[in-house]
């Protein structure tokens, strides 16, 4: 299990359930003499690109980790998200603005980045924005992990009508930094 998951980034009890939803689905369907790879063959490619980044998440990388060829990694990892994409509602659980949950999640956020976050429902965040030259001010300060100058890029969405991005040099990690940098 320890190496399915650093490999995959999901348990095998996680794997098997998605696996169980998505493997009926029309897109694995095949009346041709090619025959596509198992389901669950297809399904661990899809989660080995996107639990990596950089490099390791190319097609070139994971056709070598899986020993199949560039193309059919690709016509993999489209199969799987068309067929997790019509699942979305399946998958997917946006708790009633009300509830006693999105209550709980707003706490948590609260107690573990600033209040001004309290009312995020999703984020996503880690996207960095290469500059295309060297910043004059504080220019250490966009440099990366990756050797590049950039923007760190976080986006969230703070409630069903509104939608904010937020950006800042590479080393800033939270709403107070961001958009202030």
């Amino acid at each position: 299990p320890l190496l399915f998951w650093k490999k995959l980034r999901i348990d095998p009890v996680i794997f098997d359930d998605i696996l169980d939803q998505i493997s009926d689905h029309y897109i694995f369907l095949n009346k041709s003499n090619n025959k596509q790879l198992p389901v669950a063959v297809q399904l661990a490619i899809f989660l080995f690109r996107v639990g990596h980044y950089g490099n390791a998440s190319s097609p070139e990388d994971a056709a070598q980790w899986a020993g199949i060829s560039v193309g059919t990694v690709i016509n993999c990892t489209h199969q799987v998200m068309a067929a997790l994409l019509d699942k979305h509602d399946n998958f997917i659980y946006v708790p009633d603005v009300q509830s006693p949950e999105l209550r709980r999640a707003q706490e948590f956020a609260e107690s573990r980045t600033c209040w001004s976050w309290r009312n995020g429902v999703f984020a996503a965040d880690g996207m960095t924005v290469n500059l295309y030259a060297r910043p004059k001010s504080f220019t250490d300060s966009y440099y990366d992990r990756k050797s590049n100058f950039s923007l760190n890029c976080q986006v969230g969405e703070y409630d069903v009508t509104q939608k904010q991005t937020t950006y800042g040099h590479a080393g800033c990690n939270n709403a107070a930094q961001l958009g202030h940098c």
